[in-house]
């Protein structure tokens, strides 16, 4: 039997950080977009969720739609060629480089993410079209520093050129403590002119109040985990503030730039996001 490989050795440091006694926001994820990469106790988490806001699964598939389409917005229309995507999550349908790549094979994208059993999944990720480069970083968006200093971000990207910069459902993980509007602009600050900043965001701005106070009950009884901390419209502004909004600007995930005629959409209460796009003068 040959030596084990650095990236054998890494995968096993990777497993060995996967607690599965507690339930995981990307796991669970995972399990309301039918995925398979989840445990009993990231199942169990995602149904107490539904039960008291049934629609969380479309919520989950449109913020997932949102990021295809602001990604092939940037590579067809934009012509950025490389991405920063923070928060990824587990492999599924449409991610970043699929869709990147197949507007432009050249593009380059660097996946980050701090959950184990997502980057046990890296080799899945790892998989680009022959003139692009796929990559991915164990870090985390409460410390852009780490990203920022990364030797895989500096082989990956070049920031003397335009980025876009994904965050698909991840700053709303961040507490107010954790300072996310100041993590952002950090991450946009080192990025040059040109670049573009695709953000989505949870928000209870479009639940009917009774759910909003099943879930606060549910939670301050410890019924419910509460893994995110749901954000207004003026909250979620503060993340652009200094850049461009691209048409139709801030708007519920239904509406920036649909795919399907507005009788074929969820309504606002059913997919209770905000999401943007911006560029960076």
């Amino acid at each position: 039997m040959g030596a084990a490989t650095p990236q054998d050795n890494h995968t096993a440091r990777l497993s060995d950080r996967l607690d599965t006694s507690v339930p995981h926001p990307a796991r669970r994820y995972n399990y309301w977009l039918g995925g398979k990469d989840h445990f009993a106790v990231d199942r169990h988490s995602g149904d107490q969720i539904a039960a008291v806001y049934p629609a969380i699964r479309t919520l989950a598939r449109e913020n997932r739609a949102f990021l295809r389409r602001a990604v092939r917005h940037l590579a067809a229309e934009a012509g950025i060629r490389q991405f920063l995507d923070i928060g990824t999550g587990i492999p599924t349908a449409d991610n970043t480089h699929e869709v990147a790549q197949a507007v432009a094979p050249e593009s380059r994208v660097l996946y980050v993410d701090n959950d184990p059993m997502v980057l046990v999944h890296a080799r899945a990720l790892l998989t680009s079209s022959a003139g692009g480069v796929t990559a991915y970083l164990d870090a985390d968006l409460r410390d852009p520093e780490s990203i920022l200093g990364a030797d895989e971000l500096r082989a990956t990207l070049d920031l003397s050129r335009p980025v876009g910069l994904i965050l698909a459902a991840v700053a709303h993980f961040l507490t107010d403590a954790d300072r996310p509007h100041e993590a952002v602009a950090r991450l946009v600050e080192a990025l040059p002119s040109g670049s573009y900043l695709a953000l989505s965001h949870v928000t209870t701005d479009f639940i009917p109040a009774e759910i909003v106070a099943r879930m606060t009950a549910e939670v301050a009884a410890g019924r419910m985990r509460q893994d995110g901390v749901p954000r207004s419209r003026a909250e979620f502004a503060r993340f652009f503030a200094g850049l461009e909004l691209v048409e139709p600007g801030i708007v519920p995930v239904t509406r920036w730039r649909p795919e399907v005629p507005e009788s074929e959409r969820p309504s606002l209460a059913e997919a209770s996001v905000y999401v943007a796009v911006a560029r960076k003068p």
